[in-house]
């Protein structure tokens, strides 16, 4: 590989996702999103095939420091980041039904003629994330 084409390299992005309990992580996105685990690198992380992405969940205790250049501890009640997921599905109701069954939380659901139905969400970990169907009649 050339140095111009090094440089402008397209990474390859996963997703990690810090859950207090991976086995408890692990059920409720394979039983919400069928979320795959396909590879145990370590005892407190699997590698998860989440259809057209790969998902790298961690358990990470609550109270342990998320970075070593900030005073953050990890929790794991309900908490806002800029970043998160948006999951495109065929049947928002389904999903819907699975995450509330599994624990989880639908905080806000918008259904507008015409356009998409999308309803935010948190996982029982606190993390949040959005669930878009498709477009509504």
């Amino acid at each position: 590989m050339t140095a111009d084409k090094a440089k402008n390299a397209r990474a390859t992005v996963h997703v990690s996702i810090d859950v207090p309990d991976l086995a408890a992580g692990l059920r409720f996105y394979g039983a919400v999103f069928a979320f795959a685990e396909v590879a145990r690198p370590f005892p407190t992380m699997a590698v998860v095939d989440a259809n057209n992405v790969t998902v790298c969940m961690h358990e990470k205790a609550t109270g342990t420091k998320s970075s070593s250049a900030g005073a953050e501890e990890r929790h794991y009640e309900r908490h806002w980041t800029p970043v998160h997921l948006d999951l495109h599905v065929t049947d928002v109701d389904a999903v819907l039904a699975r995450i509330r069954a599994e624990g989880g939380t639908i905080e806000n659901e918008f259904r507008p003629p015409g356009k998409k139905p999308v309803a935010f969400c948190s996982d029982p970990f606190g993390n949040g994330f959005c669930v878009i169907g498709e477009s509504s009649p």
